[in-house]
């Protein structure tokens, strides 16, 4: 079937399928099943198929530029292309086309990865459903009733989906890691500053960072030395060379110190469907030879409404720009700027970015700046000595991604703070900068549960290790959702 971007690349180095037929599929797909689920709301069919003849040229003459070569990839609707539009599936954007391409969409050029269309996603990546959407809602492929999280639900749903073998999010609270845990694939974060923010529509500028969705960790290790590395048009990219630790996972699990907060297992928010497949897969791994502790992150607590105070103040910052006077949609028949203004954005932005505006001008306003943003700040503070503390007693963290399975469509959407606490668990990588990743690792009532797992900033190579090696004992990202890909 060829669904796998390690299928795809064996295929393609033992010559049994070419980049064209691999692309020719992933757009025929993007057109069927990524279009009924809401996933995919643009292709790039002509250059994408021009692309995919130089890819099979650079294989005939010996000359293959990396495992990505000759590959189908979708974008989220974020991340910006030159010559292509880029909506964050937003009005305000709308007939936008980007210069430019940002520099996770030039790393994949020069690995030979073949762009096929874009995904849907939340609002400018404000939501958890991918509800929040000027096309619609994006659905699950496991129960197209469901949710397929978000804000990069639509990645998610086309990876779930076999559109492609693997798509690019954006994570800035857990947008990577939730609709990866609701599709049943792998969804990483990676260390904040890993992968350049150029190119990538702001949302938070401290929190947001790019990330994968695969089937294996292993082919998240692939999609990560592709994309990685310093980029001095990124003030917060590290300065730090190319990641390339794919080649050392061993998948060696023993010894391995996993520290299982206590915090994420006690209160009502955890269901039982959640909560037994992640103890399953703890003991798991422990019967794998690694070793559980019990550890503390005594904030947890206080992480969301600090990730809300903190992402909303960097939104209402960030997303003054959009004023209908530099790019994007502008309010027809006005008399004068301050109406042009007012109506530009009124008229552009959903109901859920105007809210997030609203939080974050009102607590970076005089008067309320030292009572709520300082004080968050603080406290991101005090949640990054939370990890510091837990990583001297162990390797990584483990625990569930998501309270609960994925929810149906609509039942959330009108109560903005229910969605916002399902956030407890992924909000903190953001807040650390730490890399983290979202496993399948069971089901529950028919749809999938993920695993996620947390490591120190910068120490992909343990993360990525320990996720391959509970997938090198598990079938969990092997299941796919019925009705999709049989007859492939």
């Amino acid at each position: 079937m060829m669904d796998t971007l390690e299928e795809q690349r064996a295929g393609l180095d033992l010559g049994e399928v070419s980049a064209r037929e691999l692309v020719e599929r992933a757009l025929g797909r993007a057109e069927g099943i990524g279009a009924e689920l809401n996933a995919v709301v643009g292709v790039r069919a002509e250059a994408a198929l021009v692309e995919a003849e130089a890819s099979d040229a650079r294989r005939r003459e010996g000359s293959v530029l990396s495992p990505l070569d000759g590959t189908p990839v979708l974008l989220k609707d974020n991340i910006v292309m030159e010559g292509e539009p880029t909506t964050c599936a937003s009005k305000i954007l709308d007939g936008y086309h980007s210069p430019y391409d940002a520099t996770a969409v030039e790393r994949l050029r020069e690995a030979g990865a073949i762009v096929v269309g874009r995904t849907n996603m939340d609002e400018f990546a404000m939501g958890s459903s991918t509800e929040h959407s000027v096309f619609g809602p994006s659905r699950n492929p496991w129960d197209r009733s469901r949710s397929c999280g978000g804000s990069s639900g639509g990645s998610a749903a086309a990876v779930s989906a076999g559109v492609t073998g693997y798509a690019l999010g954006s994570d800035t609270g857990g947008s990577v890691r939730q609709p990866g845990s609701f599709c049943g694939v792998v969804g990483m974060k990676p260390t904040y500053g890993r992968i350049s923010r150029f190119g990538l529509v702001a949302f938070a500028s401290s929190l947001d960072q790019i990330g994968p969705f695969t089937r294996s960790a292993r082919e998240c290790a692939w999609v990560l030395e592709a994309l990685s590395g310093h980029d001095p048009r990124d003030s917060t990219s590290l300065p730090e060379p190319a990641w390339s630790g794919g080649a050392e996972l061993d998948e060696s699990i023993s010894g391995i110190r996993i520290g299982v907060p206590r915090e994420y297992f006690q209160g009502e928010g955890l269901s039982a469907d959640v909560s037994e497949p992640v103890h399953e897969s703890l003991a798991d791994l422990e019967s794998a030879g690694a070793e559980l502790v019990e550890i503390d992150l005594p904030h947890t607590e206080h992480v969301v409404s600090t990730y809300y105070l903190i992402a909303t103040a960097e939104a209402s910052s960030n997303l003054a720009r959009y004023d209908g006077a530099r790019f994007g949609r502008r309010a027809a028949g006005v008399d004068n700027v301050d109406e042009m203004y007012r109506r530009s954005r009124s008229e552009g932005f959903g109901p859920e970015v105007k809210r997030r505006i609203l939080l974050g001008t009102y607590v970076l306003s005089a008067g309320y700046y030292d009572a709520y943003y300082k004080k968050a700040q603080q406290v991101r503070t005090l949640v990054r000595q939370d990890f510091d503390r837990a990583f001297e007693r162990c390797d990584v963290v483990a625990g569930p991604t998501y309270p609960q399975v994925a929810f149906p469509i609509g039942e959330k959407v009108d109560d903005p703070m229910r969605l916002y606490l399902g956030d407890v668990y992924t909000v903190s990588a953001n807040l650390a900068g730490l890399p983290g990743i979202s496993l399948p690792c069971g089901e529950a009532s028919g749809l999938p549960v993920g695993l996620q797992l947390m490591a120190p900033a910068l120490d992909e190579k343990t993360l990525l290790n320990v996720a391959s090696g509970f997938q090198g004992r598990t079938d969990h990202h092997l299941r796919r959702p019925g009705g999709v890909g049989e007859s492939e």
